[in-house]
């Protein structure tokens, strides 16, 4: 098929396009090499045998010119960061929401090029459901709310029952948990999801939704303090920092090799036959604490983590997946392990320039919120 990749200069984008290709795809990319993550340079590592065009989602003309011939679309392009999305709103959700709605607005009104579109894939995120799930030993699986700044000031971070008070287990996430939409982020990207999934419906367009969890691996910028947590640890060591680490360092998380997921982004464009929504994780636990050490480990460095024991309004305490569905409907599984991926990880950093920016995000941060 020749594929549209939105975001295909980025991180998740860029494995995207060299598993389409190899796979015999042929390649368009849509991206505005955002100055955050590419410094409006094209990146070294974008595949030559892709056609690339420069542009923005959030302007119609451009989604014209990319669809023309596109037989399928997978969009990926965003803006990331929860954190960020607090004091930016406005430019979030005009890139995420709205951009996709730009894409639809397209399809909606140009026939002729909604006919050509075989199957749609669209990046959603974790994020959206907010707190995770959980099982009380009385009341079975539990979705709570955020715990309160009360109980987070007291030191007190484990999640407790809603209905008895008793502190509760973290489980797997199915796709069928409620999402909480917390922070502007999630909100934008719930929105991704539901216009793609409805307009899938209405096109009768087989289109997928991917939960992403925790991605991680080489491309991740590591001078963009608001990307992933693994890069924004690497970049810290890097420049002989350490690691800064909110709470107890006990919070869990399911990290997910970006080849990985890249792999099932083409499952979903290969496989997939309905309009639907999967996550895309490990369904693997590992502690924040854990994470630095393996990863300190593995550079071999003397540099400690710092357990800072402050807390971050609108942060979840655990959260992992539940990859079930995705199994079974289009046969995903996970292929790299937690320290293989960071091997793959590390040595990549070891030839990339790291900026450590953490600083002045938390600065940043701070003069909007504070604990």
């Amino acid at each position: 098929m020749k594929v549209l990749v939105t975001g295909g200069a980025g991180f998740i984008g860029s494995h995207t396009v060299d598993l389409l290709i190899k796979e015999g795809h042929e390649v368009r990319i849509l991206d505005n090499l955002e100055t955050q993550v590419h410094g409006n340079k094209k990146p070294d590592y974008l595949n030559p045998d892709a056609e690339l065009v420069v542009g923005d989602i959030t302007d119609k003309e451009t989604w014209l010119k990319v669809l023309d011939g596109i037989d399928a679309v997978i969009h990926l392009a965003a803006m990331v960061g929860v954190g960020q999305s607090m004091y930016q709103l406005v430019q979030y959700l005009n890139n995420n929401t709205v951009g996709t709605a730009k894409f639809y607005e397209v399809l909606l009104n140009n026939p002729e090029i909604k006919k050509n579109i075989k199957k749609i894939v669209v990046a959603s995120s974790k994020s959206i459901y907010g707190e995770g799930a959980y099982k009380c030993r009385t009341h079975g699986v539990i979705y709570p709310g955020l715990r309160s700044i009360e109980q987070l000031k007291r030191k007190d971070w484990e999640v407790r029952c809603p209905i008895c008070n008793e502190y509760v287990d973290p489980v797997g996430i199915t796709e069928d948990k409620p999402p909480q939409n917390l922070s502007v982020y999630a909100l934008s990207k719930y929105d991704t999801e539901k216009i793609a999934l409805t307009y899938g419906h209405a096109f009768q367009i087989p289109t997928v939704a991917l939960r992403y969890f925790n991605v991680f691996g080489p491309r991740q910028s590591l001078n963009n303090p608001y990307t992933g947590i693994c890069a924004i640890f690497l970049s810290r060591i890097k420049n002989n920092k350490p690691p800064i680490i909110f709470e107890d360092g006990k919070q869990l998380r399911d990290f997910i090799y970006v080849e990985d997921v890249a792999r099932a982004n083409a499952l979903a464009l290969e496989k997939a036959k309905k309009t639907d929504v999967y996550n895309v994780g490990t369904g693997k636990m590992t502690s924040i604490l854990d994470t630095t050490r393996i990863m300190i480990d593995i550079m071999g460095s003397s540099i400690q983590p710092e357990v800072t024991g402050e807390f971050r309004v609108g942060d979840n305490r655990h959260d992992f997946s539940d990859i079930s569905k995705i199994k079974k409907d289009i046969g995903f599984e996970p292929k790299v392990s937690l320290k293989e991926g960071f091997k793959k990880l590390v040595e990549w950093g070891e030839t990339e320039k790291a900026i450590d920016k953490f600083e002045i995000a938390e600065k940043e941060r701070k003069s909007f919120f504070t604990s």
